[in-house]
């Protein structure tokens, strides 16, 4: 069997949601488990639900509203007003989602409620491309992931528990693949609790990734709008240009610094199942795209890797004497604990630098937290994370924007260098 999995981009519309269909159709789609993300911009918008249903700004209501609006023009061009197939399905969903907005709630976890609130875009996109299907005549079985992934209760990046996963993939979900086209939703799954945890953000490839290897799948293909893996965002840098084949240890290492196509834990279930990923384009589906495998398949360009939003914790002691073990144990014990992963580290004799992602409600708890340990901590924000990568160690040197200035540079082992940036204010 095959997994397909697609992308917000790829049906951020009716059309895209039609092109679902004609793929599936071209690829003999009967041996096929479909993962799907929250359409478009929607998990942006349920963010702006979070945050006010969060902050009790009275807002909560209109945002709401905008997210409803935006599957209901969806759903008017796929379906004819007088027979909207299977509508009610999605229409429950709305009122689920309601009443869980109207509800009183501990208002004191952030991430509890981010993740109570942020799989609805999951659900609902899958049930309108699962009920699209039915009507034009492609059979499928639409099927909840929550069922079947079951992580611990880490809200926002939850890890997987692969042995009650497992069991339940096998004894309830194989069989269902062994007749029919499935549709699940990425990103999404169940604490043992029983309320709904996420992967971390754009983890609907690792759900993917998770379903594949539990059912020995043959291959796992993401359908992006881009040509396949790039070696740089094309909307950044100029003359980006495709990497037809990666190996599974590249593909882990270009993840890991933050290449968006690929989810930093996509590749290791498919490396250790032999599974090959494929990369390809939506919008031009007979392009061969990347492919990701055990093949001997070595990047010959420099691959670089922008992250923006970048927030750096410049951390010391308050008589400025050596960061030493003990510290350094305080320091990950605390990024642990409030479960803030770094992107970038630097330890020098008395100052540990780290960069991480600025995240509502993430770096204000820590630099309490380090605080209360007796330790400096200083911010700056606003800043950009360039970091460039080649096996061979090979780099240009016009790497950064020229409107930038570096705050920190590193390089590693000889295969991957790091630019900090801050952009100039003239």
């Amino acid at each position: 069997m095959r997994i397909f999995k697609f992308g917000g981009a790829s049906i951020k519309d009716a059309a895209g949601v039609k092109n679902v269909g004609s793929i599936l159709t071209a690829n003999e789609s009967n041996d096929v488990l479909v993962v799907i993300s929250a359409m478009g911009k929607t998990t942006n918008a349920l963010e702006s639900v979070i945050h006010h249903k969060y902050h009790n700004t009275g807002q909560v209501k209109t945002a709401l509203q905008v997210v409803f609006d935006y599957h209901n023009g969806i759903l008017a061009e796929l379906f004819e007003s007088s027979n909207l197939f299977g509508v009610s399905d999605i229409k429950n969903l709305y009122l689920e989602l309601e009443n869980f907005v109207d509800s009183p709630s501990a208002q004191d976890d952030y991430d509890f409620l981010y993740d109570q609130i942020i799989g609805y875009g999951e659900l609902i996109a899958t049930k309108i491309v699962s009920k699209y299907l039915l009507s034009q005549g492609i059979e499928n079985q639409w099927i909840d992931a929550r069922k079947f992934i079951i992580t611990d209760s880490r809200h926002r990046d939850a890890r997987v528990q692969w042995k009650e996963t497992e069991e339940l993939i096998k004894s309830d979900l194989m069989p269902i693949t062994k007749t029919n086209l499935v549709i699940t939703q990425g990103f999404i799954a169940r604490g043992k609790g029983g309320e709904t945890t996420t992967l971390g953000r754009e983890g609907s490839d690792y759900s993917a990734a998770i379903f594949g290897s539990v059912l020995g799948a043959d291959s796992s293909t993401s359908w992006k709008d881009v040509a396949g893996v790039m070696n740089a965002d094309p909307k950044k840098f100029e003359n980006a240009v495709l990497i037809p084949a990666l190996t599974y240890n590249d593909a882990i290492e270009l993840a890991y610094y933050g290449a968006s196509v690929i989810h930093p834990k996509t590749i290791q279930p498919l490396k250790a199942n032999y599974i090959p990923l494929f990369v390809r384009s939506f919008l031009n589906p007979t392009a061969p795209g990347t492919k990701v495998s055990d093949e001997n398949s070595r990047i010959e360009v420099a691959c670089k890797i922008h992250k923006d939003n970048q927030l750096l914790l410049e951390i010391s002691t308050k008589d400025f004497t050596f960061i030493a073990e003990d510290h350094l144990k305080q320091i990950f014990q605390a990024l642990s604990e409030n479960k803030v992963r770094c992107n970038l580290m630097q330890n020098s004799a008395i100052v540990f630098r780290c960069v991480i992602d600025n995240k509502e409600n993430k770096h204000n708890p820590l630099v309490k937290a380090l605080e209360q340990l007796g330790l400096e901590v200083s911010v700056q924000n606003d800043l950009e994370l360039l970091s460039i990568y080649h096996p061979k160690g090979e780099f240009d040197s016009a790497v950064h924007f020229a409107s930038n200035q570096t705050i920190v540079l590193q390089q590693n082992m000889g295969n991957s260098i790091h630019y900090l940036l801050k952009r100039n204010e003239n």
